[in-house]
């Protein structure tokens, strides 16, 4: 990407030679009386220009005749749909997600601030964080139990679930103006550089229809040896949210592809030994040329249809406040592809033991012990497809806000294909597909009562065939108040799942692990508390969770089940301290786990982000100055396998008690946001020497960093 850094350069720096000095803003309107201004007749200039009205030039001679023959120009209706509140309508621009099973959206943040935007890894940017192979592009899964994803389709690519794109992260964009947005961050020496290119463009063809472009680039040709990654993701969106008829459809592209080192030949690499360059730490697959190359492209459509149960006038700003009844249909296809190959090499550990004098003793050996179709090369090409079709309907008895806002409920069904090679495909010719079809009914019902009490429930169930028997309950009730004018959220949550394994989990032959294992019913109860003031930007929380039949994969990478209860606390807590323009942000999570074996935690965790912000020009210039810390106590944290795409359960050796601090300065010029960062500042300063995130795999060394991100309106 070294052609395509210059070319941003450039642009950027073009782009800065005829920037404007003055940021022109727009006005927000409240929409609900600029619609009735309108239809009075009035003028419709009192909450400032309509930027979707062009006016029209006139001839100052024909200024006192008048045109009998000239149509009179239909005035272009504000955004009505019932999706949005007025507050949100006001806004110049605002994103938001889609429901794949409900007539629902949610409401997204649109930052250009400065905030979290040094982090430019995704997998830092929740909570404390997650465990992490260590450079951009690559594999993680969050520290936080209760935060793990939980892929059903495809799960070879949960562990790249900060990056890719599906259904219901897709964003959507209702903007008063064309908006593009660049950024461009890269670190390191050009042979070891991480880039991270992103480029989104957002614009409405009228208040209600819009259409918008995300591409991500990102990855890094990598510290150590054998890491090179790529990572694209590109979603292109189109939206329509009438009065009564919404429509929102996209297409998304998720393309992966990871040189699998392996990890360290032995911690001493990392802890014990200095090397020359990191590309010098030995790893366990270099010289195997290990590879997976991940290919998703999936496209999607839900739509949904108003009819109001009473009488719609022009005074109806929307029919949020209606008696309405919506029926609505989702489709989505989504294929994915995983192709892992490598070829067999053995490694050497220079310290593999020590003898009976206290010498180390070195050994040769090799990542795999199994090569079950091909002894000298692999080769492993997995293919899986989902058609999934949803039916639905939501009545709103009152309006959407009301005691019982909505009840919805739909029927669904999913089509799924997976392909594989299996040994009587010499036979054949070609791979197996097997084909599976899963049918389920669902529903929920919530509401509001006033701006003190939201709540909800719902239900999925599935009667028989391909998952016959799985059942998910929940429920989510939040109280609010004020104490002194600041808001207070007090929320809790309740989950009850009978979840089947994937078919993956089951079924799997490739050349270095096969099994055909039938497994029983995950039974999953949760519970969580939390607590907030977002005006002091407190949040505290607690999840427990107790699970059945827990399936995990064991020290061995093999698929394993514990038939026992297993059960998991987490408790966090989150509190931003602000002394003048000193600012002091602090994220705790404490985790216990009655099996470690099973469902290994660390005890302590933490992000710890402190600051000193200040103008430097009031208005013009704002800056950041500070450090960033990650943390976590010493366990046994999972270790990353290639070839199967998953996180297992190694009981080899504890990983933690290293501090990871990084130093950045960033600051925000009119619409341009910049950083300078040192990542892994106090390398070789202080610490246990061991910075490792997941087992085996050394997070990236020192690097320097340099970000610039730029928004263009018009």
């Amino acid at each position: 990407m070294s052609h395509l850094s210059k070319g941003i350069s450039l642009t950027l720096l073009f782009g800065l030679l005829l920037a404007l000095p003055g940021a022109v803003r727009a006005q927000g309107f409240d929409a609900r009386d600029l619609m009735r201004a309108q239809q009075r007749g009035e003028n419709t200039n009192i909450y400032g220009a309509n930027p979707f009205e062009q006016p029209e030039e006139e001839n100052p001679e024909d200024q006192n005749k008048q045109d009998t023959t000239k149509k009179e120009r239909k005035i272009r209706k504000p955004l009505e749909s019932y999706f949005f509140s007025d507050s949100i309508r006001a806004l110049n621009n605002f994103k938001w997600n889609i429901s794949r099973d409900y007539n629902r959206v949610d409401i997204q943040p649109l930052d250009t601030t400065l905030m979290n935007w040094r982090i430019d890894y995704p997998f830092y940017l929740d909570g404390v964080g997650d465990i992490a192979q260590g450079a951009l592009g690559q594999t993680s899964m969050p520290l936080n139990y209760f935060k793990r994803p939980q892929f059903f389709d495809f799960s070879f690519a949960s562990p790249y679930y900060a990056y890719i794109y599906d259904m219901e992260n897709v964003p959507f964009y209702n903007s008063k103006r064309p908006i593009i947005r660049l950024t461009y961050i890269e670190s390191g020496q050009k042979r070891f550089r991480e880039e991270n290119f992103n480029i989104m463009h957002a614009q409405n063809i009228s208040p209600t229809t819009g259409f918008n472009v995300d591409y991500k680039a990102r990855g890094t040709r990598g510290q150590y040896v054998w890491s090179r990654t790529k990572n694209h993701n590109l979603a292109v969106a189109f939206s329509h949210t009438g009065k009564r008829y919404s429509i929102h459809a996209g297409y998304y592209n998720n393309h992966i592809e990871q040189q699998e080192n392996g990890g360290v030949v032995g911690e001493w690499a990392i802890a014990d030994t200095t090397f020359e360059m990191p590309s010098g730490v030995p790893m366990k697959l270099a010289d195997a040329e290990a590879q997976n190359i991940y290919r998703n492209n999936a496209f999607f459509v839900t739509q949904s249809y108003g009819i109001p149960l009473q009488r719609l006038t022009d005074e109806d700003f929307s029919m949020a406040n209606l008696s309405a009844v919506y029926v609505g249909h989702s489709f989505e296809y989504s294929s994915w592809s995983k192709v892992y190959s490598d070829k067999r090499a053995s490694y050497i550990n220079e310290r593999d033991h020590r003898d009976e004098n206290g010498s180390f003793v070195a050994d040769t050996t090799e990542y795999y012990k199994d090569w079950y179709i091909n002894p000298l090369e692999t080769r492993d090409s997995i293919y899986e497809r989902v058609i999934s079709n949803r039916v639905f309907v939501q009545a709103q008895p009152w309006d959407r806000n009301g005691i019982v806002g909505t009840i919805d409920a739909g029927v669904g069904i999913d089509l799924h294909t997976y392909s594989q090679f299996r040994l009587d495909g010499f036979l054949s010719g070609r791979y197996e597909k097997v084909n599976k079809t899963s049918y389920f009914a669902y529903g929920s019902v919530g509401g509001k009562f006033k701006k003190y009490i939201d709540w909800d429930a719902n239900l999925r169930f599935y009667p028989s065939g391909y998952r016959g028997g799985d059942l998910l309950l929940g429920a989510r009730l939040a109280l609010k108040g004020a104490l002194r004018g600041h808001p207070l959220i007090l929320e809790g949550r309740f989950t009850m799942d009978r979840r089947s394994p994937n078919y993956w989990q089951e079924n799997l032959f490739s050349n270095h692990y096969v099994w055909s294992t039938p497994l029983d019913k995950e039974n999953e109860t949760r519970i969580e508390a939390k607590f907030s003031v977002p005006d002091y930007a407190f949040e505290a929380g607690a999840w427990l969770g107790v699970v059945s039949n827990k399936i995990y994969y064991g020290s061995d990478s093999r698929i394993a089940q514990q038939a026992e209860n297993v059960s998991t606390t987490s408790v966090y807590a989150r509190k931003d301290f602000r002394l003048g323009g000193l600012h002091l942000d602090n994220r705790v999570l404490l985790q216990w786990s009655t099996d470690q074996e099973v469902i290994p935690v660390p005890l302590f965790s933490a992000f710890l982000s402190y600051y000193y912000e200040f103008w430097v020009v009031r208005n013009v210039l704002r800056l950041q100055i500070g450090f960033d810390g990650h943390y976590h106590s010493m366990y046994y944290a999972p270790s990353y396998n290639p070839a199967l795409s998953v996180y297992y359960n190694q009981r080899d050796v504890e990983v933690g008690n290293y501090p990871y601090l990084d130093a950045f300065v960033m600051g925000k010029w009119k619409r341009m946001r910049i950083f300078l960062k040192y990542q892994h500042i106090n390398k070789g300063l202080f610490g246990n020497g061991e910075y490792f995130s997941a087992a085996h795999y050394p997070l990236n060394p020192g690097m320097f960093k340099i970000g610039i991100s730029w928004g263009f309106y018009d």
